[in-house]
């Protein structure tokens, strides 16, 4: 028998996953939730199932504390019926499933899209687009009291997610943290462009986050926060992070573009872990 908290994340072999990994197995009693399993991980805590599929995956929750849901289509531009299936049904059922077997926390992995119309504003335009010298400091931060504007469907899931985690919060008692990652890359090298330098989220705190996220206190039944490494281009406030979470990130994208710097293939939101198959996305 074990006395830490038993965690299930769902998406394990993804980028997100893979970058908070081996902090969750030295920290928790961990289990993974995928369609192929999950390689390195004992028989008795790799579960097989489909997400969108809720009969499948309630064995896995079965006698957990904690669910990490980061399985998803993570392309930005995925098409409705991917959208549908996998984020919208998907995130349904893995509430359904906590709800049903008793499962505490929900901890979400949503996501900056949820508010990516606010990229076509200045000065995030430019800033995005590597056009620093467009850019006059300071300037004014997106916080969580910006109005839901999402840049496709994508975006528009995680929106709904954040709201199905307060309804099942409210009105089913899991407690549901909602974390919107900025962006979590292979290489943990973010210097390859303006969107690396303002939202990346390196591999230590992609961990620290979660972490802070799993072991919050009980009384925290909802909230949603920005999940950024603490970069000088950075577009998004932290301070909801640090307040409610204790989170305190200890990287820094820079300030200059590398040339040299490429984006891995796996970076690319269109890349799937299994060719063959239309629903292999992770988050």
């Amino acid at each position: 028998m074990t006395d830490k908290k038993r965690v299930l994340v769902t998406g394990l072999s993804g980028l997100v996953g893979s970058a908070l990994r081996d902090d969750f197995e030295q920290r928790y009693d961990l289990s993974s939730l995928s369609r192929y399993g999950t390689d390195d991980i004992d028989f008795a805590h790799n579960f097989k199932g489909n997400i969108a599929e809720l009969d499948t995956i309630i064995p896995a929750f079965e006698g957990q504390h904690t669910v990490v849901h980061l399985a998803a289509d993570r392309s930005a531009s995925a098409d409705w019926e991917s959208a549908l299936r996998n984020n919208f049904i998907g995130v349904y059922n893995v509430y359904e499933a906590a709800k049903r077997t008793g499962v505490k926390r929900v901890v979400f992995g949503s996501s900056q899209h949820a508010i990516g119309g606010f990229y076509r504003d200045e000065p995030y335009r430019s800033i995005l687009a590597g056009e620093f010298e467009k850019v006059k400091r300071p300037y004014k931060l997106i916080d969580e009291t910006v109005p839901i504007r999402p840049d496709g469907y994508y975006g528009a899931s995680k929106a709904y997610a954040e709201g199905l985690g307060s309804y099942y919060s409210e009105w089913h008692s899991i407690s549901s943290i909602n974390i919107r990652i900025g962006w979590t890359i292979s290489t943990d090298d973010p210097t390859s462009n303006g969107g690396g330098l303002a939202m990346w989220l390196s591999h230590r705190d992609t961990a620290q986050i979660h972490v802070k996220a799993v072991d919050a206190p009980a009384t925290l039944m909802y909230t949603v926060v920005f999940a950024m490494s603490d970069n000088y281009w950075n577009i998004f406030s932290l301070e909801k992070a640090r307040e409610i979470l204790g989170y305190e990130p200890q990287d820094n994208a820079g300030k200059q573009l590398n040339p040299n710097s490429k984006m891995s293939e796996r970076d690319n939101t269109e890349y799937k872990q299994h060719e063959k198959d239309p629903d292999s996305y992770d988050k």
